[in-house]
């Protein structure tokens, strides 16, 4: 019979600094979502919102009013953090870019939803073009994806820790929210 003394946990220890990730991470998410936001809508102030008068990625985005939507996420966002005037135009600057380099992405997915819908409807299955398809929407959702994260990274870098989790602490209440709002 072995000691339990000589018993080795086979779970793994947890490793410092695993909390300033998660941190990080749902600071990310949070500025992910403010920049998807900014995609998302173009309908601002008291406009019905988008869907309420076309379909989901129905029409095309102002830049205007884009521009005018992301500063006003990002500075609500800053000025919950407690941020400098340098980082709220630091971070301002950051989404912005973020976003002009993300909308046209949206336009090749919508063609590309064109496509597949055309694809789906035709009289011959063709394989060969849906996997293409296939691969050309993963290609632009990791194009997407590298772009977020580095804006996100970047963001994080404007920021101090404290700021950060200030962030987190207020965004982490956005779940709830959306979860329920959307069912």
């Amino acid at each position: 019979m072995a000691e339990q003394g000589n018993i080795i946990d086979p779970r793994p220890t947890p490793r410092a600094g695993g909390r300033g990730r998660v941190a990080l991470l749902l600071i990310l998410a949070a500025l992910a979502g403010a920049i998807a936001g900014g995609l998302a809508s173009n309908a601002f102030g008291q406009a019905p919102m988008p869907w309420h008068d076309q379909p989901f990625m129905g029409g095309p985005f102002d830049p205007a009013q884009v521009d005018r939507h992301v500063e006003r996420v990002i500075k609500h966002l800053a000025v919950e953090a407690d941020a400098t005037p340098d980082q709220q135009t630091k971070l301002v600057a950051i989404a912005k870019g973020a976003v002009n380099d993300l909308l046209p992405l949206r336009e090749k997915l919508r063609a590309n939803r064109g496509q597949a819908l055309d694809l789906f409807a035709a009289g011959n299955v063709d394989r060969t073009a849906i996997e293409r398809l296939r691969s050309d929407q993963l290609a632009l959702m990791e194009t997407a994806s590298k772009r977020i994260s580095a804006a996100l990274g970047d963001a994080a870098e404007v920021l101090n820790a404290e700021q950060r989790r200030t962030l987190v602490d207020r965004v982490s209440h956005f779940g709830a929210w959306w979860h329920w709002h959307h069912g």
